[in-house]
């Protein structure tokens, strides 16, 4: 399919988004998770070639996929103007529930509800084709997020200043460094005055000076009093930019409340699992 094909379709399926039945929520609440758990399959098979893989296939003695849940059964609302910090040691699932938020992943189960637009930070070049140029991605990416191509139209030259990329912009995406195709995420994904933030750790994109320039876009956007959910390790992040937060792991809701008190909790359980690995 061709690149305009791609973007065609992907205007309609966002026409029909099932995550934005914001005409069943509270008019006060900007994001409503209910029930959501997350399932994956994997394989302990390892085939390395793809005539092992047919050999194995034919004699039907690959190992059966084994179900992974990631989350299970998480519910909490997230009024508008708040700013909502997920908590939790490696492999707890934060990182999965702010993709599903996102709309990169389906939940296993549960549903979703959002109520505004959503600028998800992310793996900011998720949505690059590296065959395309840089313009091409602008609106293959404008695509995944739900806006408009005339809305990309008007905003092209804003994102491609943003971005400071140049002539780079008539360049296929896969001649980009890592930091050009995050520059390039970054303008693409807070060009819309969004009413919904969801970052995974603080960003750190590109060079010193664009580092500064995506700092002070967040700063800017939370000031402003968009909802913001934010994964962090950084227990003083938390607190200094969240006023609620909830602790998740091994896929549960464990607490969740005022930031200082889920942090405080958070904090106290993390000495105490350090204490049993040093007995041990």
């Amino acid at each position: 399919m061709s690149l305009l094909g791609k973007i065609k379709n992907l205007f309609k399926m966002f026409e029909n988004d099932t995550y934005n039945n914001s005409d069943q929520l509270d008019e006060n609440i900007a994001v409503r998770v209910e029930h959501v758990s997350m399932e994956f399959k994997i394989t302990k098979d390892k085939i390395d070639t793809l005539k092992e893989y047919v050999i194995r296939t034919l004699k039907r003695n690959k190992q059966d996929k084994e179900k992974i849940r990631v989350l299970d059964d998480i519910s909490f609302d997230v009024y508008k103007g708040d700013k909502l910090g997920i908590l939790g040691f490696n492999g707890a699932g934060k990182s999965t529930l702010l993709k599903i938020l996102a709309g990169i992943y389906e939940p296993t189960y549960g549903k979703i509800t959002i109520n505004g637009k959503v600028a998800p930070l992310l793996e900011l070049s998720a949505g690059f084709d590296k065959n395309y140029t840089g313009k091409n991605n602008i609106y293959l990416n404008g695509a995944f997020l739900s806006m408009d191509k005339n809305f990309l139209d008007e905003k092209y030259d804003e994102i491609v200043e943003f971005s400071e990329l140049g002539e780079f912009i008539n360049y296929p995406v896969k001649n980009y460094s890592s930091g050009m195709r995050a520059k390039l995420g970054f303008s693409i994904a807070t060009l819309i005055n969004p009413d919904i933030l969801i970052v995974d750790e603080i960003l750190s994109v590109g060079d010193i000076k664009f580092r500064k320039k995506s700092s002070e876009k967040i700063n800017e956007l939370m000031a402003e009093g968009v909802t913001v959910l934010l994964v962090s390790h950084s227990i003083s992040q938390m607190r200094k930019i969240c006023d609620k937060c909830i602790w998740i792991d091994n896929g549960k809701v464990v607490m969740q409340g005022p930031s200082d008190e889920v942090c405080d909790a958070y904090v106290e359980n993390a000495k105490g699992k350090k204490k049993r690995k040093r007995r041990k």
